[in-house]
């Protein structure tokens, strides 16, 4: 009795069709062939496997033993039973085609119990028969699987302790490792009793790798974040996680969870996880001011879930059914009450309209800021002080330079808390108070660009 390496019975399932038992020319002129050597032999009591190969290639031996085994695995036939895990998956279409295939090729039959019949050779080939009782294969292959699901009960009976200790993390691993163990018999309903009832294993655990994440319950105080100027527009979180099913919660430690919400310079992306008392805490900061609305979401982090020892190949697959949990929060941004007063001169003369306090407005409004008019309703006094001097005269064009400075107040403490401007923007025209105009036309744009994102990070 023999035992075929599973790795070689994948390369021989890799293989497309059948050795022939015969060579044709070699069959006309082998008299002295073995029957078996001239026809296939038939029988109902054994899995049949022949093959040969030329004498004056090399290993012509092995490829001949090889193309038996090829043979003899060809002619068991691997079903995917309709209540099994891998047609389950397939079903769900958590499998690609390609992926689908090879796990139908790790799934078929692990030939072990095979034995030599005889082998035979002429001048120019060899020939080996093999064969493999059915009714030991069906026994070795109950045994397998037996063993399997033994082991797949345990780790499933360990993964529900897990989990009513408050150890989801520890409970999917278990759950994963479970299926794992049973992956060459994916293709079968294998069942057992449990609590009253029979059920296909592969699928009950699959089904409880499922209730894991969509009994997760996570949640967030407050309800609104709110971020204005009177916090500093940071806000502290916490998050809870707990698990439901039926009447029983399990708070949940040790889970992993990612945070996400739109920052000034990009999205955020934090990686926290709970503690022993299933809570955990992160500061929203620094959100982007675009008058948009934002949301803070949180959600359990499936890859920090999933051990990296665990079979890459297989385990994203019994993942991809499992709902995601998450939670999301409006973030609210109540941007503060400005007080601007502007003093804009050109070469000497009031602007007007025509300044830097128009452009100043409609930015900051466009961001959300409130504009008021009176000092006791700010959040903020804003100082705008610009003004332009002559730069003199080349070719009859008229150079002008405009000085622009703001600072900004926190009105309730007194303190400063920005001040940047722009010195020297440079203007061109025929006629001097144009080239003053036009100084301030530039520096408009360089306040829009630079100096109101940096007072904007200043305030924030």
């Amino acid at each position: 009795m023999r035992h075929l390496p599973f790795l070689l019975l994948l390369a021989l399932a890799a293989c497309k069709g059948r050795q022939p038992a015969v060579d044709s020319e070699v069959s006309a002129t082998a008299v002295n062939a073995p029957d078996w050597v001239r026809a296939r032999p038939v029988t109902s009591a054994y899995y049949i496997g022949i093959g040969m190969a030329r004498k004056d290639q090399p290993g012509h031996m092995e490829v001949a033993k090889q193309n038996a085994l090829n043979d003899l695995a060809s002619e068991i036939s691997v079903t995917v039973e309709s209540n099994s895990l891998l047609h389950t998956l397939d079903q769900g279409r958590f499998f690609n085609e390609t992926f689908t295939s090879a796990i139908r090729t790790r799934t078929s039959e692990q030939i072990e119990g095979f034995e030599l019949v005889d082998s035979w050779e002429d001048n120019t080939h060899v020939h080996v028969y093999y064969r493999l009782s059915k009714s030991e294969h069906a026994r070795l292959k109950a045994q397998r699987r037996q063993q399997a699901m033994d082991q797949a009960l345990d780790l499933y009976g360990r993964a529900q302790s897990s989990l009513a200790s408050g150890d989801l993390r520890g409970a999917m691993d278990l759950d994963l490792r479970a299926l794992l163990a049973m992956k060459d018999h994916w293709a079968e309903a294998a069942t057992v009793d449990m609590d009253g009832r029979t059920v296909v294993l592969g699928n009950e655990i699959h089904d409880h790798l499922k209730r894991l994440t969509s009994g997760t319950v996570l949640g967030i105080i407050p309800e609104r974040c709110v971020l204005d100027h009177a916090n500093g527009f940071q806000r502290e979180m916490l998050i809870a996680a707990e698990h439901r099913q039926g009447t029983a919660q399990h708070r949940l430690a040790q889970l992993p969870l990612v945070i996400e919400y739109p920052g000034q310079n990009g999205p955020v992306t934090e990686r926290r996880s709970t503690n022993n008392d299933g809570h955990a805490r992160t500061v929203v900061q620094q959100v982007r001011p675009d008058g948009r609305q934002h949301e803070l979401v949180v959600r359990l982090d499936m890859d920090a879930l999933a051990s990296r020892e665990l079979e890459p190949k297989l385990v994203p697959a019994l993942l991809a059914g499992l709902t995601v949990p998450e939670k999301r929060v409006v973030i609210e941004m109540v941007m503060p009450r400005v007080l601007l007063r502007a003093n804009e001169h050109n070469l000497g003369a009031p602007v007007g309209d025509a300044g830097l306090a128009s452009t100043l407005r409609q930015e900051l409004a466009t961001r959300g800021f409130r504009m008021v008019e009176k000092p006791a309703e700010a959040d903020l006094v804003m100082e705008l002080n610009a003004s332009t001097r002559s730069g003199g005269e080349t070719a009859g064009f008229h150079t002008a330079y405009l000085d622009m400075r703001i600072t900004v107040q926190d009105r309730s403490s007194g303190h400063q808390v920005y001040e940047g401007g722009r010195q020297g923007v440079k203007g061109v025209q025929l006629d001097l108070a144009k080239a003053g105009l036009d100084a301030y036309k530039r520096a408009a744009q360089d306040l829009r660009n630079e100096v109101v994102p940096a007072l904007i990070n200043a305030v924030m």
